[in-house]
């Protein structure tokens, strides 16, 4: 049977229910959104003269639960207008609709009773052959089916999204015995395409494999800590991005989450684990009864492991729990020998022999917990899953761990640590001796650009699932590098196309970025069809090396940044105008100089988590890798008979002098970034096979290099005095500083083609040269270097 998903309803419109309908709604899917209805009119509902009978009021649940949705920062949504793809209702009025649908998305409380009694309703509703399934993340998904038709259950499964669900990855999906296994190939194919999910199925055993492993991962790190004496912030430098995890850490998380939502996770497990070897783990310590009862839950709540307070200058402070007095106490720095040893070693999975082997608090801290999580997850194969790939998937994914615990332990050999691990207590499963046995010394391996797990019950490698039709550079390393430098590899990826890849610190764009592009194009346009600009890392590119560009202004070396301005340049306009297609594959982080890169891709293959944006007004500068030049053209490119040419011209600018940065790639259409003929990868490990088959669609249609643009329409005095008078306005109000009016004026003089006493057509180099006059210009200025010296410092930009 042939199956499309157009049509989706969620039933319960709590945050989770809210959050993946928006998420459908991103994809395209229309979308009912149901939940209860109120028994009792609001204050404000009374005041109007309401009564229960009124539309308004009975779908007052679901409308106030979207509104907040959409209000929420980071947005469910990538374009707010997306919303409109949601229709609202109550469970009383609207359950007949769901005889309509595709799917049918069961996200109500966490009560067997009140999910049954959902089911029995939908049943009365729903059409034969229709995909049912539960967003539980604890119940038994076998028993919520129990009393259900024969189509009900065999097309019926739990498909357990993490919240955010447009931000986390993991879909977990678990069938019951009577699931129809097409059913299942189908959502797992669904949601790795459609949905951009790292698909993983599951056993149905308590809490799954990725809040299994999870919680037990930090309720471990709170055992080690109490053992050694380890505060709350010293922890939270420990478990965080040096050993590939989120900034919020450990304590910080659970804030986020709600201190109430990880004790009942853990309570449940507790409860439900009756033969876990590391049941009491679960047990929650003391304090955090007594953190429940006073009712410090984290953010819900205002404070939890934190607190956010403001000093007595009325600046903001943050304040952390004491836990061996309760009260709090600003947040102290912490500092260990062994992590000092790692700051120089940019690749998470090279950190973990230094911090395994460290002799002070952070090193023994490292070992307790991570050798407790090693043998944990041996363990439960095959409890919760028969192969070791799907716990490392379901970590990444659901936890925002760069790596999962067997690709940890890969990272310092398994067959040198394991004697380590025995002498502290920790000894692992026996199929982990039997695998050594058999010479299989890794858990994972990669033969002929493809990446094998050890199956267990084979005694062998085997390809890892999921993967076919992913081109992963990782994968590609031992025998597909055609050439490389310091800060980029180039990959053959196959059917005479290439790949360039950065590998700079935060994939930045010095000189050794910028002869790649040059050599990669060059070396495409000899012998290749076409050419990738792409990689793997956390971001795209966060654009220029700042440092540089400062070093070189306080020296006064302007004929240097004159330089490297004019190479920046000349590599976007070879880009430009290469005899091969140049298809840029921007994600994650594309600012400045990333940006630039994109704009000037014969096409873009973005993913949809792209944040991009020309950002160099924040440092004090303008875009001069044809960032400016590229808005100008785009804008006169756009202009359509009648309209008012000022008013496209006027976003353009705003765009740059607010250094607006799109938080989505729809969000970059909207703002003239990407245009229509660029495509869009849900799923960010497809990114690079899709930008691969775009760059083929263009060297099949006939490419041919562009001709250089000379009819670029600006507007010249007329143009600028309307920028003048809003920089002045803005200025009088206090809005901007003198040196944001002096910024955009550079912006408005470049997008305007200067000091022309009429529109014109003008030639990209010519607004090239004005570009980079205004760049040289702003380096020479004090308040420039001063923003840029706090970036470079802090992190942050300032104003001045």
């Amino acid at each position: 049977m042939k199956r499309s998903i157009r049509k989706v309803a969620v039933l319960g419109s709590g945050v989770m229910g809210s959050r993946i309908a928006c998420h459908f709604a991103n994809i395209g899917a229309e979308v009912l959104l149901l939940d209860i209805v109120p028994r009792e009119l609001s204050e404000k509902e009374k005041a109007k003269g309401l009564t229960l009978d009124n539309p308004a009021v009975r779908n007052r649940v679901t409308d106030e639960a979207l509104k907040t949705a959409i209000k929420t920062n980071p947005s469910p949504l990538y374009d707010k207008a997306f919303a409109k793809r949601i229709t609202t209702g109550n469970f009383d009025d609207h359950m007949p609709r769901l005889g309509k649908y595709d799917w049918i998305i069961e996200a109500v409380v966490e009560n067997l009773a009140i999910k049954k009694s959902v089911f029995e309703n939908v049943e009365k509703y729903r059409t034969p052959g229709t995909l049912i399934t539960s967003n539980t993340s604890g119940i038994p998904i076998h028993m919520m089916a129990e009393g259900r038709s024969d189509d009900f259950r065999k097309h019926f499964c739990g498909t357990h999204f993490f919240n955010p669900p447009r931000y986390l990855k993991l879909l977990e999906i678990i069938p019951t015995p009577e699931t129809d296994p097409t059913v299942i190939h189908f959502l797992g194919q669904y949601g790795d395409r459609y949905l951009g999910k790292t698909v993983v199925h599951c056993k149905d055993t308590p809490a799954f494999i990725a809040n299994r492993v999870g919680i037990y991962s930090i309720m471990k790190v709170v055992q080690s800590m109490n053992k050694l004496g380890l505060t709350i912030d010293e922890v939270d430098k420990l478990t965080g991005p040096v050993i590939g995890r989120p900034k919020s850490a450990t304590f910080r998380t659970s804030d986020v989450v709600g201190l109430d939502t990880l004790a009942k996770v853990a309570d449940n497990l507790y409860q439900a684990l009756p033969h876990d070897e590391e049941r009491e783990i679960f047990k929650l310590p003391e304090v955090i009864g007594t953190m429940m009862e006073r009712n410090w839950l984290g953010e819900k709540t205002k404070q939890g492991f934190y607190k956010k307070t403001k000093d007595e200058k009325g600046q903001r402070q943050i304040l952390t729990l004491d836990l061996e007095t309760l009260e709090y106490r600003p947040k102290q720095k912490s500092a260990f020998p062994t992590l000092e040893m790692t700051k120089s070693i940019d690749q998470v999975k090279d950190r973990f022999k230094i911090l395994f082997s460290g002799q002070d608090k952070a090193g023994e801290f490292y070992r307790d917990s991570f050798f407790g999580l090693f043998r944990y997850v041996t363990n439960r194969i095959p409890e919760i899953t028969d192969h070791i790939y799907k716990i490392d998937e379901a970590l990444k994914a659901g936890f925002g761990w760069e790596m999962g615990p067997f690709e940890t332990w890969d990272s310092v050999k398994p067959k040198k640590i394991v004697k380590a691990m025995e002498e502290a207590g920790y000894k692992p499963a026996n199929w982990f001796y039997e695998m050594q046995e058999a010479g299989c010394e890794t858990f994972y391996k990669v033969e002929n650009g493809v990446r094998k797990f050890y199956d267990i019950q084979s005694k062998s490698y085997k390809p890892v699932p999921g993967t076919e039709g992913m081109i992963l550079l990782d994968n590609l390393r031992q025998n597909n590098v055609v050439w490389s430098n310091t800060g980029v590899s180039l990959f053959d990826i196959g059917d005479g196309v290439l790949n360039l890849e950065f590998h700079t610190k935060m994939n930045t764009l010095g000189g050794e970025v910028i002869e790649g592009i040059n050599k990669a194009i060059e070396i495409a346009e000899k012998s290749h069809r076409g050419l990738i600009i792409g990689n793997e890392g956390a971001n795209f590119s966060a654009g220029a090396n700042l440092g540089l560009i400062f070093m070189n202004a306080v020296e006064q070396e302007f004929d240097e940044i004159d330089f490297m301005v004019r190479a920046f340049q000349n590599c976007m306009m070879r880009a430009r105008y290469s005899d091969i297609p140049v298809v840029v594959a921007p994600h994650g982080m594309t600012l400045g100089g990333g940006c630039e890169i994109t704009l000037h891709a014969d096409a873009v293959q973005a993913a949809a988590e792209t944040y991009i944006g020309l950002v160099e007004v924040g440092v004090g500068l303008i875009p001069a890798g044809g960032g400016t030049k590229e808005m100008a053209l785009r804008t006169a490119d756009s202009a359509i008979k009648g309209d008012v040419e000022y008013n496209r011209l006027q976003e353009a600018f705003m765009n740059i002098a607010t250094a607006k940065v799109a938080t989505s790639a729809h969000e970059a259409l909207n703002m003239g970034i990407l245009s229509e003929h660029d495509s869009i990868t849900v799923n960010k490990a497809r990114q690079i096979a899709d930008a691969k088959i775009k760059v083929l669609e263009l060297a099949e249609a006939g490419y041919t290099r562009p001709a250089p643009r000379n009819d670029i329409k600006v507007e010249g005095r007329g143009g600028m005095a309307m920028f003048l008078a809003g920089i002045h306005g803005m200025r009088l109000g206090n809005y901007i500083s003198d040196h944001d009016a002096k910024i955009g004026k550079k912006v408005a003089y470049v997008m305007c083609g200067g000091d022309l006493s009429a529109p014109a057509e003008v030639s990209e180099q010519y607004l090239l040269d004005l570009e980079r006059e205004a760049f040289l210009s702003l380096t020479g200025e004090k308040k420039t270097l001063e923003r840029i010296q706090a970036v470079l410092q802090r992190g942050k930009p300032i104003r001045n």
